[in-house]
């Protein structure tokens, strides 16, 4: 169910964190960060991502989404000089997106967008979701490979660089078409995940390619009144075996990352509402999936997760998993040990407790 038992406010997700604990770089080294470890039996240990194999056993899978982040920032000018700010939040045709727009004196249906001599947009329409459709007259991908910038979360102040190109970005990366990186995979490089699969970890991928508004506030009073923005998901078959054959012997599947659990779980409600079959195919959509405390979770058995923004849907997403005062005791401990919050931050492993979640 994707209803909360009880009437939750927004402020029940709030919590007060110091403006200098928000990452504004990543670690040295992808795995150099440190690891919150929330156990079953609600004690807290504070770890270095390092360790993260140890908390695994024989039989584990983790689940990662394999989505990776396009250079979706586009600035341009309307034909009277006025400057405009594009983020592309979905490519949907080689010509066509949907994107966030800000300017002065945003264009009106019907006017363009220059990005260069020949390179330009007309405004189709505003969808009324905060986002306006777009026609290019060239190629949108290589548009964007020429002359795009790297859409670095609004609470990271400096602008992009060669570090941010290689380290916004997870080295499993495959699918372009995210503004936004799964940030729990950032931590991750070559050598650990050599390690693990050595170790018996089995390995799975996901696509979900993020959007902008996994950026954007809750804005209703009343968390059952806000509505999910929509992402791009993909489960192949071969991941819904491995979620299966894993529960049937006994082990754990591991969302890495919260885009992986929106992933997992909008593939098992479609799969449960469909006709039965013994062999598992491709699962893909869209999801509004919006995951709060009392939903009922069915692929989901752990969540390894970085720290989220006060009052956002993730910190709704983990409250469900681990219950919500659970978190919130989990993040005034982050916060007192001076943890590094957010998509450069430190790391944060939850397991599902024995009893209920509240």
């Amino acid at each position: 169910m994707n209803n909360p038992p009880r009437d939750y406010l927004r402020q029940d997700f709030d919590y007060f964190l110091p403006p200098e604990l928000i990452a504004q770089s990543p670690a040295a080294q992808r795995r150099d960060s440190r690891l919150l470890y929330a156990d079953p039996e609600h004690s807290l240990q504070d770890l270095q991502f390092q360790d993260f194999p140890a908390l695994l056993r024989p039989g584990d899978l983790l689940v990662f989404n394999n989505t990776r982040v396009i250079k979706a920032r586009l600035f341009g000018k309307k034909p009277t000089g006025g400057q405009v700010e594009l983020l592309i939040e979905r490519l949907t045709a080689p010509r066509q997106a949907l994107a966030h727009l800000r300017a002065s004196n945003p264009p009106k249906p019907g006017q363009s967008i220059l990005f260069g001599p020949t390179q330009q947009a007309q405004l189709l329409e505003r969808t009324g979701q905060g986002l306006v459709r777009l026609e290019f007259n060239t190629d949108i991908a290589a548009l964007l490979a020429e002359r795009g910038q790297l859409p670095l979360p609004p609470y990271i102040t400096h602008q992009p660089t060669a570090v941010d190109e290689q380290r916004y970005q997870t080295v499993y990366a495959q699918h372009a078409g995210a503004v936004a990186a799964p940030t729990a995979g950032l931590h991750f490089d070559e050598d650990m995940l050599t390690l693990l699969a050595d170790r018996g970890i089995k390995q799975a991928f996901v696509t979900l390619h993020v959007g902008a508004g996994t950026f954007q506030p809750v804005r209703t009073e009343r968390i059952a009144d806000h509505r999910m923005h929509a992402e791009r998901f993909f489960v192949p078959a071969a991941t819904i075996t491995a979620v299966q054959r894993t529960r049937e012997l006994g082990g754990r599947v591991i969302a890495v990352g919260t885009t992986s659990v929106r992933a997992l779980e909008s593939a098992a409600q479609m799969r449960a509402d469909s006709t039965p079959q013994d062999t598992p195919s491709d699962l893909q959509g869209e999801s509004r999936l919006f995951i709060t405390p009392g939903f009922e979770f069915q692929w989901t058995d752990a969540l390894l997760t970085n720290f989220h923004l006060p009052q956002s849907t993730l910190m709704m997403l983990v409250s469900a998993l681990a219950g919500k005062d659970r978190i919130m005791a989990a993040y005034e401990h982050a916060v007192t040990q001076r943890y590094r919050f957010f998509s450069y931050g430190d790391a944060m492993f939850i397991e599902r407790p024995q009893s209920s979640p509240i």
